[in-house]
């Protein structure tokens, strides 16, 4: 007899994946993992339960109290081991149909290979700034292949897929961008945003549950760690809402083998590059002749606005808290060029988006002009990094119309793909 042929509550039975008895591990964590000798690979094979729903509820909800309690949530090991396995239990896309397409398009420029690019927070600063990160990456898709990963608000009113649903006139619909039709955006943009629920999908079982414990867990952490095009990430940015989590971070990606990364936190507790006051910065630079991502050193320094060329703003001034709608019209004025030079949100922006391009390495060319015909600024800042450049090139993607166009592309290519 088939499952179809069988009553509804046989064939349940039949479909329901098996649920693992993951006590002895759970008592093993608490109250001293380290003296029980717990590994980090032990946590992400308990993690990785939850996505096929092979953890139960209860068991899910004490591992990750335990976790949190024990700060094992925030080790480096840990967080590298756990984002792995989500990566693993991730929607499956073609890499190889991917890279050939990223091969293809991707524009190499300075130390920039064309590979893709990231720009993310872990939220959760209770600063309530303006969609900084987004913002900065359809800047960004100017010039660097973007793979924007991000979701829904959870700890703010309007989250990076609102902000982008909310766009007018026509807006991006973002669970038409699948693994099988990923690539094909590239075919025709630099831009794809890849919304976390289509990617993830074992994360709605794991979704009531912290809502339910009432504190943040590690999965509010690894979003930024679990980009489905990890493989294929050439450099990325990541900003941190708490100030020892920077080279926490930073060493969690070096172990994860990233080789062009920048990890940012403003004194404020921010998980943005700070337009008010100074950021710490964690760089993960590879040593000469380390061609594999084996030999990676991390690099801490302090970055102020005017290492960019620009002014202090107050967070009061950057920090609407305001509705998706509202929102998206300001992020529609950033890309038109409809704000003022000087406009504090603008310059935010500009701040984070010239911090990605200095990591993507398209800002160290030995050229005294790009392709656009403006002079390159040789200046260099914290870190021995060319800032100022970087932000002379995000001004130009809004003036030269650059980021709109891209914009406007990745509207078209989205609204053009078959529905779910």
């Amino acid at each position: 007899m088939s499952n179809a042929q069988q009553p509804a509550s046989i064939a349940a039975q039949v479909d329901s994946p098996a649920i693992v008895d993951i006590r002895p591990l759970l008592q093993r964590l608490w109250p001293d993992p380290e003296q029980q000798n717990v590994t980090a690979k032990e946590i992400a094979e308990a993690l990785a339960l939850i996505f096929p729903n092979s953890l139960s509820p209860v068991q899910t909800g004490s591992l990750l109290t335990c976790l949190h309690f024990t700060g094992w949530d925030r080790r480096a090991d840990v967080l590298a081991e756990a984002s792995s396995a989500m990566r693993a239990a991730a929607a499956e896309i073609d890499l190889a149909e991917l890279s050939d397409v990223v091969a293809r398009k991707g524009k190499p420029e300075g130390q920039y290979l064309g590979g893709l690019c990231d720009i993310v927070g872990t939220g959760g600063d209770s600063h309530n700034t303006f969609n900084i990160s987004t913002t900065s990456s359809i800047l960004a898709s100017s010039l660097l292949l973007m793979a924007k990963h991000g979701n829904r608000a959870s700890t703010s009113k309007s989250g990076s897929a609102d902000l982008l649903l909310s766009m007018s006139p026509r807006a991006p619909p973002l669970a038409r961008i699948t693994p099988r039709t990923v690539a094909r955006v590239y075919e025709r943009t630099n831009y794809a945003f890849l919304f976390a629920p289509v990617f993830h999908p074992g994360m709605k079982y794991v979704a009531p549950i912290r809502k339910e414990l009432g504190w943040r867990t590690i999965f509010n952490l690894l979003g930024p760690l679990a980009n489905p095009c990890d493989a294929a990430i050439e450099a990325r940015m990541i900003g941190v809402a708490r100030d020892d989590l920077g080279p926490v971070f930073a060493e969690a990606l070096r172990l994860g083998g990233t080789r062009k990364g920048l990890v940012v936190c403003g004194v404020e507790q921010l998980d943005e590059v700070s337009c008010a006051s100074p950021t710490l910065c964690w760089q993960l630079i590879p040593r000469p002749g380390d061609d594999d991502g084996t030999d990676v050193s991390v690099e801490h320094f302090t970055l102020t606005p005017e290492d960019f060329g620009l002014s202090r703003h107050p967070l009061s001034t950057v920090s609407p808290g305001k509705e998706p709608v509202q929102n998206a019209e300001i992020l529609r004025k950033i890309l038109r060029g409809e704000m003022a030079d000087d406009d504090p949100i603008l310059e935010f922006v500009l701040l984070n988006t010239a911090a990605l391009f200095v990591v993507s390495g398209i800002c160290d060319t030995d050229a005294e002009t790009t392709a656009d015909g403006g002079t390159v600024i040789t200046e260099r800042g914290p870190g021995g990094r060319r800032w100022k450049e970087g932000v002379r090139r995000a001004r130009w993607a809004i003036k030269s119309g650059a980021a709109w166009n891209m914009w406007e592309r990745f509207v078209e290519v989205t609204n053009e793909l078959e529905g779910n």
